[in-house]
């Protein structure tokens, strides 16, 4: 089974960008993958997380993406807050960087490629 977590709020800190999905997902036991993909049609990032029988989607809408954008340029962690659970999306950066430099003048993104420049590029 997959399970998406909607990414609500980001706030930017001292210790890294908090990603908060508003609704209480703690208990699955889950960890970080390191992976990331693009959701194209929904204007997304997706961050993919390992809990011991399935996968979950960590999803990064636009509305999110300049405190992500300003993460990635400060290089601060980002960490996942689930209910009283939280988890570090390890790897985040890297992934990024490479999906952003996959996005650029890529027209087989569509509109995406469009508004990830508009933040990111």
């Amino acid at each position: 089974m997959q399970k998406r977590i909607e990414i609500q709020n980001a706030s930017l800190s001292e210790d890294g960008l908090r990603l908060e999905c508003g609704e209480d997902v703690s208990g699955a036991g889950r960890k970080a993958s390191g992976q990331m993909l693009v959701d194209s049609d929904h204007f997304a990032f997706v961050y993919i997380l390992e809990s011991a029988d399935s996968f979950e989607y960590v999803i990064i809408k636009e509305n999110v993406w300049p405190a992500l954008k300003e993460a990635l340029d400060q290089r601060k962690p980002a960490i996942l807050e689930a209910g009283d659970e939280t988890v570090e999306l390890s790897g985040l950066h890297e992934e990024l960087d490479y999906l952003l430099e996959n996005i650029k003048d890529n027209a087989n993104y569509g509109e995406m490629e469009e508004k990830v420049k508009r933040v990111f590029l």
